[in-house]
């Protein structure tokens, strides 16, 4: 999951419009934003994922750095269009389909199972977290950022991240054992 040296030249390509660098943005970030947004409960993680590669073709411009802060600059983009989303779901009226508006799934039914299970282990276990805690692990575990680009990226200072993080996995060794 790192472009390496390629990076920026592909961040420039990106900039200039070309498909190619995009992908391979995409490629290489869209399993680590994913893999946050699961791990914070996202009920629509593809949808938020989106969201967040349209703020980054959007904003792209902006950006300078290279590769580890444009990693945090996406991460950064995602937790808060995650966070909106957990404001605007929690004013939203909730609608049970009827009858002819459920879904068929489709695909490998043992594949799809283990996932839920596996992603429903890790929502419970994070679940016994605070929602700071939750997300400084998942940004440090996850995201592989560093203490400083956490703070950056959660609005608070690195010495509180470090509590957050040191409280969290005391919790979780607890719950694990």
């Amino acid at each position: 999951m790192s472009l390496g040296d390629d990076f920026q030249g592909i961040l420039e390509r990106a900039r200039g419009g070309d498909p190619l660098a995009w992908e391979s943005l995409y490629r290489d970030l869209a399993p680590l934003v994913i893999g946050y947004l699961r791990a914070k409960g996202a009920p629509e993680p593809e949808d938020l994922l989106g969201a967040t590669f349209l703020s980054v073709v959007r904003d792209i411009e902006r950006f300078s750095g290279g590769e580890r802060e444009f990693r945090s600059w996406v991460l950064t983009i995602t937790h808060r269009r995650q966070v909106d989303e957990v404001r605007r779901s929690s004013r939203r009226v909730k609608e049970v389909p009827d009858s002819e508006g459920d879904r068929v799934p489709v695909g490998d039914a043992e594949a799809d199972a283990l996932e839920r299970l596996d992603l429903a282990s890790v929502r419970a276990i994070l679940g016994r977290l605070s929602p700071d805690q939750q997300a400084v692990i998942a940004l440090r575990v996850i995201g592989d950022l560093t203490i400083e680009e956490v703070a950056r990226i959660l609005d608070k200072r690195p010495g509180a991240v470090k509590a957050l993080q040191r409280r969290g996995f005391e919790a979780l060794r607890k719950f694990l054992s």
